[in-house]
C-alpha cells in the first residue's frame, strides 16, 4: 500500500464523483404531475402555480402567512403525561413521541399563537399534520383549550386551522375525552360572544371532524381538502354503494351545505379578518378602495 492508493486516488474519486441533488429541490404536483421548484412553491404559500393544488403547508409557515408581517407570540401550553397508558405497538409510544419531537422541533401537534391580522387582534391554533398526522391527544386537547381560554381572556376571535387524521389511538379513552373538553371551550367562546372560525384543511377526519372542527360559527375549507369522519372505503363497504368521485372533498361539502365557503389560501387572511370584523363590529386595516384622483367618487346625495 502506498500514498497513491491511500491518498491520491480517494481524493480524485471525491473530486470527480457526481454531486447528488437534494431530495426536496423539486416537488411533484399530486394532481397534474407538474414539477415545481421548492422555492417557487414556498413563495406561493405551497400552492402549485398552474394547477392551483393546495399542498400541505408547515404549521409555522401557516402562522407567518396569517399574522401581519409574519409576527406573532407563541402561547405556552400545559405539559401532560407523555405516555399515560405505557402503550406499545411495533415500538413504544414514548419512542414515537421522541422521534416526532426531534423531527418537528415541537412538543406536540398543536401550535397556539396571538397576533394581529389586518389590524385586528387574533388568537389562532394550527394542527401540524407532520406530528403524528395531527392526531388529537391529551397535549393537543390542552393546547386547543388553552387557545380558546386565551381568546376569552384577551377578548379576541379564535381561529383554528384543522388538519388531522383523528384521535390518537396510543392514548385510548384519554384521547377521546378531549372531544367534550374542547366543546366546553367552544361554549366559553360563545358565552363571551367571541367568534370561532374554523379552517378545514387537507385532511380533516375522524374524531376531530366529529367534534370541535365542525362546531365553528363559520366553516371555511381550502380547495380540494378531504373532510369527513370515516374513510371512503369503510363507508362504501357499509352502505354497499359506490360513492361519487368528489365525495368528502371541500367542494362536495359546500354543495351539500356542510361548509360555508371554499376559499383559496391566498385569500384566507382577508376573508377571516373581514368575518371577524363583522362579528366583533371592528374596523379593519384593509387596502384603500377609494377611486383614483382622476375619477371622483359619485356623491350619493346628488345621485339620489
Amino acid at each position: 500500500m502506498n500514498w497513491i492508493n491511500t491518498v491520491v486516488r480517494p481524493k480524485l474519486r471525491s473530486f470527480l464523483s457526481r454531486r447528488e441533488m437534494p431530495e426536496n429541490l423539486w416537488i411533484k404536483c399530486p394532481e397534474t404531475g407538474e414539477m415545481v421548484f421548492h422555492r417557487d412553491l414556498e413563495a406561493n404559500l405551497w400552492v402549485v402555480p398552474n394547477s392551483g393544488y393546495h399542498m400541505r403547508i408547515p404549521a409555522k409557515k401557516r402562522l407567518e402567512s396569517f399574522f401581519d408581517g409574519g409576527s406573532y407570540d407563541r402561547v405556552a401550553t400545559p405539559s401532560v403525561t407523555a405516555d399515560p397508558l405505557k402503550f406499545r405497538d411495533t415500538k413504544k409510544y414514548a419512542d414515537r413521541l421522541k422521534e416526532y419531537r426531534t423531527r418537528t422541533g415541537e412538543e406536540d401537534a398543536v401550535l397556539v399563537a396571538r397576533g394581529r391580522v389586518n389590524g385586528l387582534d387574533f388568537t389562532a391554533a394550527v394542527q401540524d399534520f407532520d406530528f403524528m398526522g395531527g392526531s388529537l391527544g391529551m397535549a393537543a386537547g390542552e393546547a386547543i383549550l388553552t387557545g380558546m381560554m386565551t381568546a376569552v381572556e384577551h377578548k379576541t376571535p379564535f381561529v383554528l386551522f384543522a388538519a388531522s387524521g383523528g384521535a390518537r389511538m396510543q392514548e385510548g379513552i384519554l384521547s377521546l375525552m378531549q372531544m367534550p373538553r374542547t366543546t366546553i371551550g367552544i361554549q366559553m367562546l360563545r358565552e363571551a360572544r367571541l367568534p370561532y372560525i374554523v379552517v378545514l384543511t387537507n385532511p380533516t377526519t375522524g374524531g376531530v371532524s366529529a367534534s370541535y372542527a365542525m362546531l365553528g360559527d363559520v366553516h371555511i375549507a381550502e380547495p380540494g381538502a378531504q373532510i369527513g369522519f370515516a374513510g371512503r372505503r369503510v363507508i362504501e363497504q357499509t352502505i354497499r354503494e359506490k360513492l361519487p368521485d368528489d365525495f368528502q372533498s371541500a367542494e362536495y361539502l359546500l354543495a351539500h351545505g356542510m361548509v360555508d365557503m371554499v376559499v383559496k389560501r391566498h385569500d384566507l387572511k382577508d376573508t377571516i379578518s373581514r368575518l371577524a370584523g363583522i362579528f366583533m363590529k371592528r374596523e379593519l386595516t384593509l387596502p384603500d378602495l377609494d377611486p383614483p384622483a382622476d375619477e371622483p367618487a359619485h356623491d350619493q346625495a346628488s345621485a339620489a
